[in-house]
């Protein structure tokens, strides 16, 4: 006969010193956060700042950034902090400014200017008006001006006086005189000098009277030639003394405008623009006469008052639309909150004009890429892509290595108003997104231009191993961030609690959470809370406040859920066995609060076809891993038991009261044990709760949330009276996941509650039913009275009863053909 096994002795629940890792607070060597110095830079990163440094400093096109990390992992003030520092060394961007084209003014022209120049040639422009202001309206009335043009207006009186001398005389001749009225000219026979009457005139004689009508019809005819004569004589009057104004003004507008061409001579592009001024200046000077203003269409007409700031002068107007001067130091760092079109490329204005809408250069505004030109831009992902125009017009600049400025109308062929074309500004820029892992791969998947404009990802981890000197990191750390924040210091056991939070929210005893704004949130309480209390430091005892206000605050559903256990309402036993029923732990997570929830699950098992029948799956509850690990512990059976014979099992398991969707298969290994006690007839021990995955080969595997599942159970139990046989069953491989509650912690030393940390399903069946698994002998056979034996026999019995139904059936059909 083959030697059986023996029975392995029972599994030891795991030291209370496991369940929680505390920090040593002598090993952190100082008394507060005021004996430690500041960190300047955010420690566990360095994947991520080396990232970040090579994006910053590779001036080819499409090396933008993208730092991905979850919220909280410090990755907006890591990115400023670093940008800040290496754009000081960088030199300072240039100034853009928008010009009046003289020649097309729908089209303003875009120049460039060194740092600090565009505000010092608005000035100019400035000073340059003012000048012509004064020295203009002199000239025109100096004594030479006037002279020359009384006699352009002599000669234009002398030549219309001229012309109706020539036509009285003619008609004196003919004793016709030519009268005005107030309908204008009209002509009349005379006799003695004086006008004939109508009623005398009809008596004269025939011929004498059509000599008269003759003769004023050639008048008439002459007449209207001088008239059709005065607008020419009136046209070139004006244009007289429009070159006589000119002529004057060039001298005083040339003087005027070369000595600011000579402050930019080395700037082609503003000489450039000074030359068309001084041409204009110089066809317009008329424009300095008082009273003078330009008119609706462009025209300049005398209507308004002289100045620097009048409106017939805003067509010389300097657009400062980005100034770097004074008080910048090196390349600019923007960040824009609102990553709109009209907040990322700008926009162009509208003013109401007698009912309508109109606009010029000077209503040009920029946007965040013209102010970061030259520098850096960094925004938030997730809502530069909440604004789909924003996005587009953000890969176009960057693709195209320009910003122009349109509208989202424009775009959508619905701009009704009048508008400008500005000229496009040349754009060079690093922009910097900032967004959480999921959005990143969801955007390099389904964007195509995604890859080829930000191709570095600096990503930003979410731990960092708790070693002493990562510990002493930390500790500075937190102080870095109470200096920061003005907040009172920390005594060391403070510190020490939050370093063991920190690990709890990284989920792991041997990790430290990056997540510094949830740490920098507990400080900012502890402090109030320090506050409260009037103490000039922040204790443990203020951190523990913080912590416990935080979980208060949330707690309500938490609470709910508790109750309708407490009450019955929902079932959960604690105590006494059961066959075929089991506590699973799950965990349910609504916004920043989890907290674990137990549940319920049964197995019934007969007769079948090897069907394990997952209810959840069948009425569309399930999701895929869970029916992944139902399909997983089915397999398993039939591998480990059903070896020589078929599967000839029909069994159910279902969530008990679970009236929501279940997914995940942190709860399969929790179903097998449920179907090995059903399948054994061996109770299970309904103090005990139980989470983790299970492999075809028997093997507990790790889950998520081990804490929270684990103090949901605890909360029940403790609710209800710890009876010391209560306790919570997790693999082994959660173990270094441990950071619970001080107050579980205790009760484990107390032996009122006990955590076991399973490898195998053969574990964890003797720990909840206190009977050997057993292990198969050489012979194929499991020891008699094991677990494994108890299901094996029946999953044979079951064999053989459909073996004997599937004979008797037969035989029936036999007999009937007979």
């Amino acid at each position: 006969m083959a030697k059986s096994h023996s029975v392995p002795g029972p599994l030891k629940p795991l030291p209370p010193s496991a369940l929680r890792r505390l920090s040593d607070v002598k090993a952190l060597g100082f008394r507060t956060t005021d004996d430690l110095e500041c960190v300047n830079h955010l420690i566990g990163q360095d994947r991520a700042m080396k990232a970040i440094a090579f994006g910053s400093k590779i001036k080819k096109q499409g090396f933008n950034l993208f730092a991905l990390g979850p919220a909280g992992s410090g990755r907006h003030s890591s990115v400023r902090s670093f940008l800040d520092g290496h754009a000081a060394t960088e030199p300072k961007a240039d100034d853009w400014i928008y010009v009046n084209n003289f020649d097309a003014p729908h089209r303003p022209t875009a120049i460039r200017l060194p740092s600090g120049h565009a505000r010092r040639l608005r000035d100019g422009m400035g000073d340059l008006i003012d000048d012509l202001s004064a020295a203009l309206p002199t000239l025109f009335e100096s004594d030479e001006y006037q002279g020359r043009r009384r006699a352009i207006d002599q000669q234009f009186e002398e030549a219309q006086e001229k012309a109706f001398e020539e036509l009285q005389k003619r008609a004196s001749d003919e004793s016709i005189s030519i009268m005005r009225t107030p309908m204008g000219f009209a002509l009349a026979p005379t006799h003695d000098g004086k006008p004939i009457k109508p009623e005398v005139f009809k008596t004269l004689p025939k011929a004498q009277r059509e000599h008269v009508e003759k003769t004023i019809q050639e008048l008439q005819a002459e007449l209207a030639r001088v008239l059709q004569q005065m607008p020419k004589l009136e046209k070139q009057r004006r244009e007289q003394t429009r070159n006589l104004d000119m002529e004057f003004a060039e001298t005083v507008v040339g003087t005027a405008v070369s000595d600011l061409i000579s402050t930019f001579k080395d700037h082609r592009d503003v000489t450039k623009y000074l030359e068309s001024v001084r041409q204009d200046l110089i066809e317009n000077a008329f424009l300095f006469l008082p009273q003078a203003v330009e008119g609706e269409t462009g025209q300049a007409v005398a209507v308004g008052a002289p100045g620097r700031n009048a409106p017939q002068f805003r067509r010389y107007g300097i657009n400062v639309v980005v100034a770097n001067g004074d008080g910048i130091d090196g390349a600019p760092v923007i960040t824009e909150d609102l990553p709109t079109i009209a907040n990322l490329i700008g926009r162009i204005e509208h003013v109401s004009q007698m009912g309508a809408l109109v606009t010029d250069f000077m209503l040009i505004k920029p946007g965040a890429l013209h102010r970061a030109n030259g520098g850096y831009l960094i925004l938030d992902a997730r809502r530069v892509l909440s604004d789909g125009l924003g996005w587009n017009a953000l890969k176009r600049s960057l693709t195209a290595d320009c910003i122009k400025i349109t509208s989202a109308a424009e775009q959508f062929g619905m701009a009704g108003t009048v508008s400008l074309e500005p000229d496009p500004i040349p754009l060079t820029i690093k922009v910097v997104l900032i967004g959480d892992r999921q959005l990143y791969h969801l955007v390099h998947q389904h964007d195509p231009d995604f890859s080829e404009l930000f191709k570095v990802e600096a990503d930003f981890d979410e731990v960092i191993i708790r070693s002493d000197d990562n510990t002493c990191m930390y500790a500075r750390l937190v102080a870095t961030i109470a200096q920061r924040e003005s907040l009172k210091p920390l005594e060391a056991k403070a510190v020490a609690r939050i370093i063991d939070e920190s690990s709890r929210n990284a989920d792991d005893a041997e990790r430290l959470s990056l997540r510094v704004g949830q740490m920098a949130d507990i400080l900012r309480e502890a402090d109030f809370w320090a506050g409260e209390d009037k103490a000039r430091r922040i204790n443990v005892h203020h951190i523990n406040r913080a912590l416990e206000e935080r979980h208060e605050r949330s707690a309500r559903i938490r609470e709910r859920s508790l109750e309708y256990i407490t009450r019955e309402t929902i079932l959960i036993d604690t105590d006494d066995e059961v066959v075929g029923q089991i506590n699973g732990l799950s965990v349910l997570q609504l916004g920043n609060m989890s907290f674990g929830k137990p549940t319920r699950i049964s197995a019934r098992v007969r007769l079948g076809t090897g069907k394990v029948v997952d209810i959840e799956r069948e009425v569309e509850l399930g999701g895929p891993l869970h029916s992944k690990g139902v399909l997983i512990l089915s397999s398993y059976l039939a591998s480990h038991f059903a070896k020589d014979f078929p599967m000839s099992l029909g069994a159910s398991l279902v969530f008990e009261q679970s009236y929501g969707g279940v997914d995940g298969d942190s709860a399969s290994s929790t179903e097998l044990y449920a179907l090995l006690s059903a399948l054994s007839g061996v109770a299970i021990r309904q103090g005990l709760a139980v989470t983790g995955s299970v492999n075809q080969f028997g093997q507990v595997q790790a889950i998520g949330g081990v804490n929270e599942k684990i103090e949901g159970y605890f909360d029940i139990c403790a609710a209800r009276g710890l009876t010391g046989s209560q306790g919570v069953l997790i693999p082994v491989s959660n173990v270094k996941n441990l950071m619970l509650r001080p107050d579980i912690q205790d009760a484990a030393r107390k032996k009122q509650f006990q955590v076991y940390a399973i490898e195998t399903i053969d574990q964890g069946i003797e720990v909840l039913t206190g009977v050997a698994a057993g292990a198969r002998r050489s012979d194929g056979t499991f020891p008699d009275g094991t677990i494994n034996a108890l299901v094996e026999a029946q999953l044979r019995a079951f064999a053989e009863t459909r073996r004997d139904f599937a004979k008797s059936g037969a035989n029936g059909k036999d007999s009937d053909e007979h």
